[in-house]
């Protein structure tokens, strides 16, 4: 898949858990789980706007895109 989610990387430099994100954002932690592992079809441009704001980043920290 072309676009890869880099929110480990992201969590990982603000000292953060995903669990405590799943919680500040008001998502399951499965369903964060399945945005994390790149499983997810869609996210919801509220719900990228909720982590972008928990996490003081940008849309292009959390997706990339990679050329196959």
């Amino acid at each position: 898949m072309p676009i890869v989610v880099n929110l480990d990387k992201v969590l990982n430099e603000r000292g953060m858990k995903s669990y405590e994100l799943a919680d500040i954002i008001g998502i399951t932690t499965a369903n964060l789980s399945i945005l994390k592992t790149g499983k997810a079809k869609a996210i919801r441009f509220s719900t990228l706007e909720a982590i972008c704001e928990a996490l003081d980043c940008q849309p292009s920290d959390i997706l990339e895109y990679v050329s196959s």
